[in-house]
């Protein structure tokens, strides 16, 4: 009798001790994106069991079934697509395929330009350029003397214009000039730009890191030294970086560990952060308000029509309130990683913009006005990075060229820029401006009959296409030919400077809606019935299991 009680409130003991942790378990895989962006495990697994193979000169033309018709329309384009690049763009073409040989960057953006079915004849037959000489307002020049309009943003560098950067990298290095490249000691101005960075964050304390990556290291780093805790919470498709953490699937050769990649605009995560114990810090990538849960766009993906995009500022508001009432109440660190949009949607970043305040804050990117820089600003009890009552215990970060002279000089001029009265009408007009302009470019598209369509948060844009295609990678090479420079990502983002004229940006819209008549006629968005976005995924697969088996 007395047995079977023990073992019964054994039973029972260890039944109360597994039910919760299964709960938190079960909590914890329903606010993960169902997609296999929200399971990195999966994602790894999936990506080492997808074949490589390429497409010949007749699978290339015709993967989505088109008749022989059609099929030579798009030859006869093609062919006149190679003919232009080969002779308009030469020299360009030429260094590039000298370089490639030396240089991995460019092998891996030549490779991943288009889906890799389709890139080994691609680069063999219609080669591109990727160096410049020159820019200068809102356009850039290749090697050959081509101008191209810059719809590039320098990856999110170039928020109001090269010639602006250009003056903040040259006053800078004029104002730092007399110490020169001396590492370790600080530019006087490095003082000033440390009272901007904290007026503008609103927060106590500033480090400077050499990326935008080694910021949010350092920050995640300083979060778990404080918490106590290992764990950080990102969400599905947001981009942090090439570190290990916030890379957990297919990029990175190491599992994933201590991160948890959750479902963005979903309660059922903010369930999770109320009931874990074990999670330091939640990281806030603000662009992915233009595609939640989706990682960012390439056309290296465009397999089908399936992207879409949208931005809901209210919407995005609210989730972003509810993240911080929630991390307030859990002693959870809230980062924002403003690396990418920091000053661009406002002079106080995404907090300004969005009204929320975060614990921590990452900048980069533009912040340097022109030069490399990674910045982290945080609340005084999260900066520190000693316990003076345990003074081996310290949470290290220190790099060579952190607070270089000739970027904290950019830094400074930038920052003093910002202040000034033409940037601050920038500001108060963007939101209307890139409204009125995005709708006026959709407006465009759908009179021209095209099946294209642009999403936005204000300057950053991505396309996307409202007809099932296999093709509509092919569209960033009629761009490039109408003189729009894109970046090797293709038409999945768009990155308008803000100092781009209502002139200049009407010059864009014809040639970008004169690009997309000439693919139409050159017959790569053929249509039929039964050419489905679900008929050709299901084409895809079969691909894949024949290749495999």
């Amino acid at each position: 009798m007395n047995e079977t009680f023990a073992l019964s409130a054994l039973a029972l003991a260890a039944l109360a001790w597994t039910l919760p942790k299964a709960k938190r378990r079960l909590e914890l895989s329903r606010a993960k994106h169902r997609s296999l962006a929200g399971h990195s495990r999966m994602a790894k697994r999936l990506a080492g069991w997808i074949p490589g193979y390429a497409y010949d000169e007749a699978r290339f033309f015709g993967s989505d079934g088109a008749p022989d018709s059609v099929q030579a329309q798009r030859r006869v384009g093609f062919q006149r697509l190679s003919g232009v690049f080969a002779e308009r763009y030469a020299q360009s073409i030429a260094m590039t395929a000298r370089a490639r040989e030396g240089i991995s960057d460019l092998q891996f953006t030549g490779s991943y330009r288009v889906p890799f079915q389709y890139s080994p004849y691609l680069r063999e037959h219609l080669k591109t350029g990727s160096f410049l000489q020159a820019s200068s307002g809102v356009m850039v020049e290749d090697l050959d003397g081509n101008r191209f309009y810059d719809l590039t943003g320098s990856y999110g560098v170039n928020v109001f214009g090269y010639d602006f950067y250009r003056d903040c990298v040259d006053q800078g290095i004029a104002l730092t000039h007399k110490l020169g490249p001396v590492l370790g000691a600080y530019h006087p101005c490095v003082a000033e730009n440390v009272e901007r960075l904290k007026a503008i964050s609103k927060l106590d304390e500033v480090s400077f890191h050499m990326s935008g990556t080694e910021a949010v290291m350092q920050a995640v780093r300083l979060a778990r030294y404080h918490t106590g805790r290992r764990h950080l919470v990102r969400f599905c498709g947001a981009y942090h970086g090439w570190w290990e953490d916030v890379q957990p699937g297919p990029g990175n050769p190491l599992p994933p560990r201590e991160t948890y990649t959750l479902e963005d605009l979903d309660p059922r995560s903010l369930q999770v952060l109320r009931t874990r114990r074990d999670i330091a810090c939640v990281l806030i990538n603000p662009l992915q308000a233009l595609h939640p849960n989706q990682g960012a766009p390439g056309d290296s993906s465009l397999l089908d029509s399936g992207r879409r995009a949208g931005f809901d500022r209210e919407a995005y508001t609210r989730w972003l309130k509810s993240l911080r009432e929630v991390c307030t109440e859990r002693g959870i660190v809230l980062i924002f990683d403003e690396v990418f949009l920091g000053f661009r949607l406002a002079a106080g970043g995404a907090q300004e913009y969005f009204g929320v305040r975060a614990d921590m804050v990452t900048y980069g990117k533009t912040l340097g006005g022109g030069l490399p820089v990674g910045v982290v600003c945080g609340r005084r009890d999260l900066m520190k990075r000693f316990r003076e009552q345990r003074p081996a215990d310290i949470c290290f970060a220190r790099g060579t060229f952190n607070s270089h002279p000739y970027v904290m000089g950019a830094m400074k001029v930038f920052l003093d820029r910002l202040d000034s009265a033409p940037v601050k009408v920038i500001y108060a007009q963007a939101d209307e401006r890139w409204e009125q302009r995005a709708q006026h470019f959709n407006e465009a598209l759908q009179v021209a009959d095209v099946p294209v369509q642009i999403a936005h948060l204000q300057s950053v844009w991505t396309v996307f296409y409202t007809q099932p295609s296999r093709y509509n990678w092919m569209l960033q090479f009629y761009l490039r030919e109408q003189g729009l420079a894109l970046s090797w990502v293709g038409t999945g983002r768009l990155i308008f400077s803000l100092n781009y004229s209502d002139a200049d940006f009407e010059a864009v819209l014809q040639r970008f809606v004169k690009a997309c008549k000439a693919m139409q006629a050159d017959g790569w968005w053929w249509e039929d019935e039964a050419l489905t976005n679900k008929a050709i995924r299901r084409s895809v697969l079969r691909e894949m299991l024949q290749q495999r088996f």
